[in-house]
């Protein structure tokens, strides 16, 4: 087990929220992460995870979706932790060094998302380059409501297992 892992274990409620809600944004799985521990190891972490998410009200995933700047821009609208600020700036990395023409289509496209689904675009943006994403945010345009909510929550499932990961240190 991480030193990361064993301190966090033993953390106050309030401590313990404080450092794993950058992972995710969503105070409610946050909540479920510290109401399971102790955990035993880096991979239960990973396990009860992904448990929690799914089992999460809409409401819930929505919360986190906000904790997240939108594609190329460098903050959310809401007040997120350093970590998670720093996470998303280098998750985006790909973005921030785009075209003009590229940044300005993605501009334009989030714009149209957040009218149509009434919030930002979540994507597992590691290791896509700008391009990719942006296709990525066309294809998704196309979705219906409830479609997109289940895709943009399977990306925020994902963006949250790569941060563990970081948290951990694995």
């Amino acid at each position: 087990m991480s030193e990361i892992l064993s301190r966090w274990n033993v953390l106050n409620r309030a401590e313990a929220a404080e450092e794993i809600l950058p992972c995710c944004g969503s105070t409610a799985w946050a909540d479920g992460m510290i109401n399971k521990r102790p955990f035993d190891d880096e991979a239960s972490v990973l396990i009860n995870s992904d448990e929690i998410w799914r089992n999460l009200d809409s409401s819930d995933w929505l919360e986190a979706f906000k904790s997240h700047p939108r594609i190329g821009e460098s903050r959310s609208d809401v007040s997120t932790r350093g970590l998670s600020a720093d996470w998303s700036a280098q998750e985006q990395r790909d973005v921030a060094v785009a075209q003009n023409d590229v940044k300005l289509a993605l501009a334009e496209a989030n714009r149209a998302f957040e009218e149509k689904f009434g919030y930002i675009f979540i994507v597992c943006a590691t290791g896509k380059s700008a391009g990719e994403i942006l296709a990525i945010l066309l294809r998704r345009l196309q979705n219906g409501k409830d479609a997109e909510l289940r895709e943009a929550a399977e990306e925020q499932r994902q963006i949250t297992q790569l941060r563990l990961r970081k948290w951990l240190g694995i």
